[in-house]
């Protein structure tokens, strides 16, 4: 076998016609033979080229609505046939068997299908199968053929051709085949998924995920482990499909801390009022609502103003100039929104180090989603945590019941707590994040550090006493004992939010009514590890 080989003889057939009538020009000039299928071909001979029909070579014509045309020995034969092999090169002689050098293929649009809801019957038909099958045999064959199933790869192979008089190098080859195959592979990995969900297999036995390269990072968490950012195709709105205006390009940790506060601020609908959250590593530092943007940004701002330094700011309106004003106002890495106006865009310009991403629209926090982890030697698979507790589901569980603004405090802080690593404590008030604590492995260390990080912002803000002081608190899980809930009454909290279905619960409720607490049960935790 030697390094470079000719490509003398092209299969063109794809679904994706972008860039198709250029590339196929360029290949006709290098006096490449061009063999096409269906709406390639016509196509290609609409821009006056010269196509032979893969019937033609076959015999045989397309049928049974297109599901068998490539499906043939005159073309897998082509395409699998060692040339330095005697055998096979006598077999194709028998055979009337024409060598492939170079095939172009992108597969049924079936993720598009997918994404724009097409019912079981379109999905079906949208599964390409001589396509694939094309694919891994030219893959397979990169030692002789070339196999193209990115428009991407156009102008590179193109440029290979230019470099080499018409031939291609055996690493240029290689290259396209691990491409290929990592497509057959995450197309395979979306029929089976599709077909898991629509038959109602939550646990399937053999479960793949894929994504297609959307950058290569810097680094990851740190500057000796390498990182890159993939996308699953889905276009959900956030950070992975979001318009990025300004700034250097982003980090693997501000892509991680990005996502956090977009799918923390989608639980607060833009037709509910202004909400903004900002975090750091990955837990909210301080989320509001307010009658604006600004305001909301300042409420969220005055919870933790130490940690929201260098932060993450999400919003879930549109941006304009005097919350942009307010941000800038100290550093901050990342601001995300659904839209910015014109004149916010301006007020960052000033502000090199700032990256503003736009992203057309919240996530949906209901949505049904499929997340995943690895661990040593696997991998663990759940639902996102999209639970929600409606209001008339939650159980007044204390002598003394909340009043309307405590309930609505309570429905706050209950959606910022699914958003704060367990074991998570959050104080509200007057829907405002005012202490935050994250992360412990303590429920008691959790509403201590909470609690204090109040009282120090009390004196940042010159106010007599910590906002904690009439504030109501939500705990991601039941409180095992009541100290915990003991340290939140200490620190002024008069109300509680928090699944129950502890044994202990009785002795809890007992601690909250000699306290005078008021205390609901939601029947729903939040663990977040």
């Amino acid at each position: 076998m030697t390094d470079l080989h000719p490509v003398r003889r092209a299969l063109i057939s794809v679904s994706d016609k972008t860039g198709l009538v250029d590339l196929a020009k360029a290949l006709a000039e290098r006096g490449v033979e061009l063999l096409s299928t269906g709406g390639s071909a016509g196509m290609l001979r609409e821009a006056g080229l010269t196509v032979r029909d893969v019937a033609d070579v076959t015999g045989f014509p397309e049928m049974m609505d297109g599901r068998v045309k490539t499906l043939h020995p005159a073309v897998h034969g082509g395409l699998l046939a060692l040339r330095d092999k005697d055998d096979h090169v006598q077999a194709m002689k028998d055979h009337g068997i024409g060598a492939i050098d170079l095939l172009v293929v992108n597969l049924y649009p079936f993720e598009a299908a997918l994404a724009r809801g097409a019912d079981y019957d379109e999905m079906i038909e949208n599964i390409d199968i001589g396509g694939p099958a094309m694919i891994r045999a030219a893959s397979k064959n990169h030692a002789f053929v070339n196999v193209v199933t990115d428009v991407e790869d156009y102008q590179p192979l193109l440029d290979e051709l230019a470099a080499h008089d018409g031939q291609t190098s055996y690493s240029f080859r290689q290259r396209l085949a691990q491409i290929a195959y990592a497509r057959t592979a995450a197309y395979d990995s979306a029929v089976s998924n599709w077909m898991a969900g629509a038959i109602g297999e939550a646990t399937p036995r053999r479960r793949t995920f894929a994504g297609s390269l959307a950058q290569t990072l810097r680094y990851g968490e740190n500057p000796h482990q390498q990182a890159a950012f993939y996308l699953d195709g889905t276009g959900r709105p956030g950070v992975a499909t979001a318009k990025q205006w300004q700034g250097k390009e982003l980090s693997y940790n501000n892509i991680n801390d990005t996502d956090a506060a977009f799918e923390l601020v989608s639980e607060f609908r833009p037709e509910d009022g202004p909400a903004c959250a900002i975090i750091k590593h990955a837990n909210p530092c301080g989320v509001a609502v307010g009658a604006s943007l600004a305001e909301a940004y300042r409420k969220a701002f005055d919870c933790d103003r130490t940690s929201a330094f260098g932060g993450i700011v999400a919003l879930n309106q549109k941006l304009d100039r005097e919350t942009a004003e307010e941000i800038v106002k100290i550093f901050t890495e990342v601001v995300i929104a659904p839209e910015a106006d014109a004149d916010a865009i301006e007020v960052f310009a000033a502000k090199k180090n700032l990256r503003l991403l736009t992203t057309g629209g919240l996530s949906d926090p209901s949505e049904d989603i499929t997340t995943y982890r690895q661990v040593s030697g696997g991998f663990l698979v759940q639902g996102k945590d999209n639970g929600q507790v409606a209001p008339d589901a939650l159980k007044v569980v204390t002598k003394v019941a909340p009043d309307e603004a405590q309930l609505a405090d309570m429905r706050f802080a209950w959606k910022v707590a699914k958003h704060v690593k367990s074991n998570a404590i959050v104080y509200v008030k007057d829907g405002a994040t005012v202490g935050v604590g994250a992360g412990q492995m303590s429920r008691v260390d959790s509403a201590l550090i909470a609690a204090k990080k109040a009282e120090r912002m009390a004196e940042v803000l010159g106010l007599p006493e910590p906002l904690t002081k009439g504030s109501v608190v939500a705990s991601d899980a039941f409180f095992p004992f009541a100290d915990g809930l003991m340290e939140a009454a200490g620190a002024g909290a008069a109300a509680v939010i928090q699944p129950g279905g502890s044994m202990r619960d009785d002795e809890v409720i007992a601690a909250a009514d000699e306290a005078g607490l008021a205390m609901v049960f939601t029947g729903m935790r939040h663990f977040r590890h």
